[in-house]
């Protein structure tokens, strides 16, 4: 193999000429916004939408400045100042592979106990954006009440501490209270995390953490910072030894390449105080039914992927387009998805629910992806909570189909027991994976016992027809096995 070109703004030019890179002078950009969580997901997709501005030679002082709030972020800091904060983006199309080098990122903030430097720069007036991907969990909600989480350690310290606080909240609510008393005026805070209402659930703990120090200053960034719902969509996996090696297939030394389907979708409510790019001009939906897109995609594409990755784990599956090749679960998707999610999801413009659970089969049936099942089943709690459970209740109060909820719920259960069905062990894959297998493995003998875990189901350990029928699944997974129920669901 000829060298590899280590990425960097100077070996640009050297790169291979069938790899697409930045058009635009990187060093005539600045920043505009800047985003905490630089996960892979923000790469492929928020990143990727700005750079194509840039591409068109615009948005050029909307450049991406990086931030992260824990120590392990520290890594990928430094990984990324050594290739100037650019990424190859390997496209995993089934009818062929690309790449492409995205730059619309210039910088990435120290990682500092309090947050000293990260406060700094969102206070810095050409910040007019603060954007976050930092996961469905990660936003202090109740998981019960939905409301905001201020009895949890990490609020509790930072409502005491609001200068020097611990989290990405704490550190926006204190740039916005320098940005008050500086007369700078506000920024917009936009979450690209999967939560039906995610820019409201922004606000909520972004007020509701400031309440807690400074009730005024509560007050000020309610009536002047802006908080847009949004939905995103691109089927992103981890990066780990194969796509490291994919990438030098392409003749680049990249420390931190992403992969990615070949599909994006991002739709997003026009509620921007301080302005925003003009991403409608890229692909991006512009659109005051973001409820109605979002719930479309949560309740059949995340919800989904919770519903084949848990039999997939059981099942010692490796990969998301493993476990659409699995008659079993194949079929239990369809069925799932057809007969009782899409009763309660709304068409949106240029798509109705079928057509979309037909878009979503051929997406995750895609072998390019290689989606890991552990990735996918990471924090059942939140996603459950998040993507399954309110479908449920929907289903209880209309009076559809349940059964197929209630054997998700089963294989949650039955994964979070912690081995598979050869007898290997699942290695700890949630939060609270310690607690969920305590409890799992008390409900192989008391079944109920997993659904009157009120800090995920509330009341809905106590509807009698879900508590029949998650326990009619729940033995059928243990006495006949996961194969064998999930083909009597798909029978029955």
């Amino acid at each position: 193999m000829d060298e590899l070109i280590k990425l960097s703004n100077q070996s640009l030019a050297c790169l291979p000429t069938s790899i697409a890179r930045p058009t635009y002078d990187r060093s005539a950009l600045t920043a505009g916004i800047v985003h905490i969580g630089l996960g892979n997901f923000h790469r492929a997709h928020q990143s990727w939408y700005l750079h194509r501005l840039m591409q068109a030679g615009k948005a050029m002082d909307w450049a991406i400045v990086g931030a992260g709030v824990r120590d392990y972020d520290a890594a990928q800091r430094e990984k990324l100042l050594a290739q100037d904060c650019m990424t190859t983006l390997i496209e995993l199309d089934p009818k062929g592979t690309s790449a492409e080098v995205v730059g619309a990122m210039i910088d990435y903030i120290p990682i500092t106990d309090g947050n000293a430097d990260l406060i700094a720069k969102m206070a810095d007036p050409a910040i007019r954006i603060v954007a976050l991907t930092v996961t469905e969990g990660g936003y202090y909600i109740d998981p019960v009440t939905k409301g905001f989480d201020a009895a949890h350690a990490d609020i509790v310290y930072d409502a005491a501490h609001p200068d020097a606080p611990k989290t990405a909240f704490g550190a926006m609510v204190a740039a916005l209270k320098l940005r008050r008393d500086r007369g700078v005026g506000p920024f917009t805070g936009m979450t690209c995390d999967n939560l039906q209402g995610n820019g409201a659930i922004l606000r909520q703990t972004v007020v509701g953490l400031a309440r807690l120090s400074d009730p005024d200053l509560a007050d000020w960034i309610a009536e002047n910072c802006t908080f847009p719902n949004s939905m995103v969509d691109c089927i992103v996996p981890a990066t780990g030894d194969t796509e490291r090696a994919l990438v030098r297939e392409f003749g680049i030394d990249d420390a931190v390449p992403v992969t990615h389907e070949n599909f994006r979708q991002w739709v997003i409510e026009d509620d921007f105080c301080a302005g925003r790019p003009a991403w409608e001009d890229v692909g991006a939906t512009i659109s005051d039914q973001v409820h109605d897109f979002e719930a479309m995609k949560i309740r059949i594409l995340n919800g989904g992927h919770q519903v084949i990755a848990n039999p997939g784990e059981i099942l010692s599956l490796q990969t998301i387009s493993d476990c659409m090749s699995h008659p079993q679960i194949g079929q239990l998707f369809r069925k799932i998805a057809t007969t009782e999610v899409v009763p309660h999801v709304k068409p949106v413009p240029g798509m109705d629910p079928i057509s979309y659970v037909d878009l979503i089969e051929e997406r995750f049936s895609n072998p390019k992806i290689v989606d890991t099942v552990r990735r996918v089943a990471f924090d059942g709690s939140s996603r459950h909570t998040g993507f399954i459970l309110p479908v449920l209740r929907d289903a209880l109060a209309k009076g559809t189909p349940i059964d197929g909820f209630a054997m998700t719920q089963a294989l949650w259960a039955r994964m979070c027991y912690g081995t598979r069905e050869d007898g290997s062990v699942i290695e700890p894959n949630d939060p609270f994976w310690a607690d969920l297998t305590v409890v799992a493995q008390q409900a192989k003998d008391a079944p109920t016992k997993w659904i009157e875990q009120q800090q995920f189901y509330g009341d809905l350990g106590q509807n009698q027809m879900f508590r029949d029928r998650f326990t009619h699944w729940f033995d059928l997974v243990w006495t006949r096995g996961t194969v064998a129920a999930i083909g009597m669901y798909v029978a029955g």
